[in-house]
């Protein structure tokens, strides 16, 4: 123990021993000591060591150190230090500052050691298995040492662990990892591990990376967070910048919606910590990632989308209406408001749609350009304006309408600030930016729209009191000819460029004043520096479009003419070498790189990325169009006249064909419909014939069934009768003899009746008489008495007598119905219940007859009407053969003519190639492209033939 104690610092007797023997008596300590203790202080002592004497420990005991990994992996402290100690060897010490030389001595030192510790990959597999220890003194040290390798000798080191077993699942759990120390380590780790590795960033991202990194943003306070923020962004940023995969991974996921409460900023945006601003600078950088235009156009177009969908663009507005945002998160967010908007219509609209918080409110495009001609703005704001501007107008013929009617004449406000006003300020402004940028803003207004080209030449500028107002080609043709700065010069030509560019009403406009071609020609003869080559570069080029869009509608600036004077005055050489100083130029090419400006300095500021796409596509042509000849030009117009008449020709004959085809195909339809319809109207009838015959049988049944019935009843009614008859015999006999006796006594009182009334009369003619005594008259008047009393009995009898007449008579007439094979008619009164009961069944039976007769009427008026209904059919089947027969006629009549006219179309193309073939025997290029037109039409025409001849 005396020796650890004179390692570690405490006093010894005699010669204190150096470092590098200090080390050598510990790493033998480590590898023979049997003793886990011994080992232990060993290790603890190289790791006290390790900083000072790096080299002479990584020399020694790396070795040893790793067998310390890979044996003593039950003890979690001797792991610790063994881990640390190798931390302390490879990684250098960022905190310490160091010159230049010992620092770069430094990190050869730790390359060196980690090349030699990635020498045998198992030594990282090592690692990777150590970091599935929870303990802190294992784990910690662990990621520590990982991210030092990965720092040192990335790429060899990501192999290593893409090939390794669930080695990118292990370093995922790091953030799942209750103690932050080590989730935050883990995060750089990660940042490390995904720097340019594709492969790493897809399995990284499908182990859920998003969802979790997302989380640890939210519940650290979004931009609001720490550092722990940024690094979770950074992580984000390796996995999705360039990586198309990730991206829609990203989309899919909706995680671009979990974007948008990042950007909330409240009304008091005063005191921006310089975290905060790191952290918005960077989720702004996350944005434009997803929408960046070097990505895929449809993935771009759809994060526009989503964006426009949950509000994240109206978000980013706010934030570039708001105030006391800081200068470089303004300038971020408009670069990023500018590649959420471009070339996606719905968004273009809403960004036109947008207010500034002022009194009375501005469109925010007019807030924009106006920060972008003010010359006291800073540099870069001003180009993330210019971006902005350009990127609305990208796609956008809409936009570019509205911006090109505020300097129209009928449009303009005296009372409110266009777009186009100050545009125009902008152009003819003492500031050579901003006639730069107000130049290249107009140029995007007017790219290609020949539309707004030509609207924009009925512009008019007053130049001062007194004076007629000037047009605004003339006005900038008046300031390059003053000789003002060249970035100033190299705007307005490029404006002037891109406006007559394919406008050959323009190209006219632009001859037509007489001082434009000398001032060009002059500018382009003459010898100038370096400064001035780019200048005469871009008015070569303008000569240039002047000849190639020519329409010769002035006589002394025809095609012909100016390629004379040309020659003449430059030299055809010349010109050519003079238009190639634009290409050469070294701005140029970083230009076409991104459609962003990005300059350095104001100065740089000289080319525009859509320009160099226009010079890319026009320095070829203008060159030939100079070397060509009067004669050859006539020769090409000649070919070129005829080929537009083989053109037309080729064209009428495709309409033809076209028409043809579509009235072939619309015959092929109606014939399918009246087949479908025949088809129908056949399933139709055998539908109704079989309905008819189903109620013949039913019919059929009932017939039968109804006959059986009235046998029956009739066979029912007939044994009833006589049973009623045969039972109540007596009863009638007594009947009769009552209805004698009655006849007997009615007889008699009838005679009495008579009797007495005679003797009334005999009285009453007696009592007329005077001579008659007072007993006689009571006698008769007595007398009287009587015979009416016996009247009145007689009327009673008779009226009981007629009763019992009608009713013998009503049930008589019963009985004879009931049954009428027996003459026993007095049986009816007895009878009567029975009866009533047989003639409400006879009732029922009569009305179901009835009804069962009327069913088989409509069943017969029905099957008639199916009869009408099938012959009608089978006549409409007879006209639908015989159109079916005329329209293959027709077809085989098309067919004929269309053979006739591709015989044609053969003669055509063999002497178009032929005339193509003169073409390039004298040396112009001639593109093929209407052959392959018509060689896929003809290819076209016949699979649809064969498909004709199959059907």
């Amino acid at each position: 123990m005396n020796f650890f104690r004179g390692v570690m610092g405490g006093q010894a007797a005699g010669p204190q021993p150096s470092g590098a023997e200090t080390i050598q008596k510990l790493c033998d300590r480590v590898a023979s000591s049997t003793l886990l203790e011994d080992r232990r202080d060993a290790v603890r002592a190289l790791k006290s060591l390790s900083k000072k004497y790096r080299l002479e420990v990584g020399m020694q005991a790396m070795d040893h150190l790793i067998n310390i990994l890979q044996t003593d992996r039950s003890d979690s402290e001797i792991l610790g230090y063994a881990l640390d100690t190798l931390y302390n060897i490879i990684c250098n010490d960022e905190e310490e500052e160091q010159d230049e030389a010992t620092q770069k001595q430094a990190d050869d030192l730790g390359a060196k050691f980690t090349e030699a510790f990635i020498q045998e990959h198992e030594h990282i597999t090592l690692i990777l298995t150590l970091l599935e220890e929870f303990d802190f003194h294992v784990r910690w040290p662990g990621v520590k040492l990982l991210t030092a390798l990965l720092k040192s000798q990335c790429v060899q080191v990501q192999s290593i662990i893409l090939v390794s077993p669930m080695g990118v699942s292990r370093l995922m759990d790091l953030l799942a990892d209750s103690r932050e120390v080590i989730r935050n380590d883990g995060l750089l780790l990660l940042q490390q591990l995904t720097k340019g590795n594709a492969a790493i960033q897809k399995i990284v991202a499908f182990e859920n990376a998003f969802e979790r990194l997302l989380d640890i943003i939210t519940e650290e306070g979004s931009s609001d967070g720490g550092i722990v923020v940024e690094d979770c962004l950074l992580l984000l940023l390796n996995l999705l910048k360039n990586n198309s995969s990730n991206q829609n991974f990203f989309k899919e996921g909706s995680f671009i919606q979990r974007m948008r409460p990042w950007f909330e900023v409240g009304d008091d945006n005063s005191g921006w910590s310089a975290q905060k601003v790191t952290n918005l600078h960077l989720m702004l950088q996350l944005v434009r990632v997803m929408v960046s235009p070097v990505n895929s156009p449809g993935a771009t177009a759809s994060c526009q989308k989503s964006m426009f969908q949950c509000g994240l663009l109206q978000q980013l507005c706010t934030i570039l209406m708001a105030t006391g945002v800081p200068a470089d998160i303004l300038t971020e967010t408009i670069n990023t408001v500018s590649e959420v908007i471009r070339g996606s219509q719905v968004n273009q609209d809403y960004f036109a749609s947008v207010n500034a918080p002022s009194n009375p409110p501005r469109p925010a495009i007019v807030v924009l350009l106006m920060s972008m001609v003010n010359e006291r703005q800073p540099f870069v704001l001003r180009c993330a304006v210019l971006y902005c501007f350009q990127c609305f107008l990208y796609k956008n013929q809409k936009g570019q309408g509205e911006i090109v009617a505020t300097l129209l004449p009928s449009t303009i406000d005296a009372n409110c600030i266009s777009a186009g006003q100050l545009l125009c300020g902008g152009l003819f402004s003492a500031d050579s930016l901003s006639n730069w940028c107000a130049a290249v803003a107009l140029a995007h207004a007017l790219q290609d729209n020949l539309t707004q080209k030509e609207q924009l030449l009925r512009v008019q500028l007053a130049t001062s009191l007194g004076k007629p107002p000037v047009s605004l080609l003339q006005q900038c043709t008046n300031i390059l000819s003053q000789g003002s700065k060249v970035q100033t010069r190299v705007g307005l030509l490029m404006l002037l460029c891109t406006w007559i560019n394919n406008c050959p009403i323009a190209v006219t406009h632009f001859l037509h004043n007489q001082e434009n071609v000398p001032f060009l020609t002059a500018q382009i003869s003459e010898n100038l520096g370096e400064d001035e080559r780019l200048v005469q570069g871009l008015c070569a080029l303008l000569l240039g479009i002047c000849i190639y869009y020519n329409d010769n509608s002035l006589e002394n600036y025809t095609k012909e003419k100016l390629k004379q004077l040309i020659e003449k005055r430059i030299g055809k050489e010349n010109f050519v070498e003079k238009l190639g100083f634009i290409t050469k130029h070294e701005l140029y090419s970083r230009a076409a790189q991104k459609p962003q400006p990005v300059f350095p300095s104001p100065e740089q500021m000289l080319f525009d990325h859509e320009f160099t796409k226009l010079v890319k596509e026009l320095e070829g042509v203008i060159t030939k169009a100079v070397h060509k000849s009067s004669e050859e030009e006539k020769k090409e117009e000649e070919v070129k006249k005829t080929l537009e008449q083989h053109d037309n020709i080729v064209t009428q004959y495709k309409e033809l064909i076209r028409e043809q085809d579509a009235k072939i195909q619309e015959l092929k339809e109606q014939m399918a419909t009246m087949t479908s319809q025949n088809e129908e109207m056949q399933t139709t009838m055998a539908q109704q014939l079989s309905q008819i015959q189903q109620h013949k049988d039913q019919y059929n049944i009932l017939k039968l069934k109804l006959g059986k019935e009235n046998q029956s009843q009739a066979n029912s009614l007939q044994g009833d009768g006589s049973q009623v008859n045969g039972m109540q015999t007596e009863e009638v006999s007594q009947l009769r003899e009552e209805m004698e006796e009655l006849r007997s006594q009615h007889a008699l009182l009838q005679t009495q009746l008579s009797h007495k009334e005679t003797l009334i009369h005999t009285l009453r003619s007696e009592g007329s008489e005077p001579t008659e005594g007072t007993t006689g008259g009571s006698d008769n008047t007595e007398l009287l008495k009587e015979l009416e009393l016996l009247r009145s009995q007689v009327q009673s009898q008779s009226a009981e007598i007629s009763q019992l007449k009608t009713d013998n008579q009503t049930l008589l007439r019963r009985a004879e119905t009931g049954s009428s094979d027996t003459d026993m008619r007095g049986d009816a009164s007895v009878n009567a219940s029975t009866m009533a009961e047989l003639e409400s069944r006879l009732a029922a039976q009569t009305s179901e007859t009835e009804r069962l007769k009327e069913e088989v009427r409509g069943l017969t008026e029905g099957r008639a009407q199916l009869e009408q209904q099938v012959a009608s059919a089978t006549s409409s089947v007879a006209i639908l053969q015989t159109e079916k027969a005329k329209l293959q006629t027709e077809l085989q009549e098309s067919k004929k003519e269309q053979d006739d006219l591709l015989m044609l179309l053969a003669d055509q193309d063999q002497k178009i190639l032929s005339l193509k073939e003169r073409l390039k025997h004298l040396g112009e290029m001639v593109e093929d492209e209407d052959d392959l037109d018509t060689r896929d039409q003809t290819d076209e025409d016949d699979e649809e033939d064969e498909d004709e001849d199959e059907d």
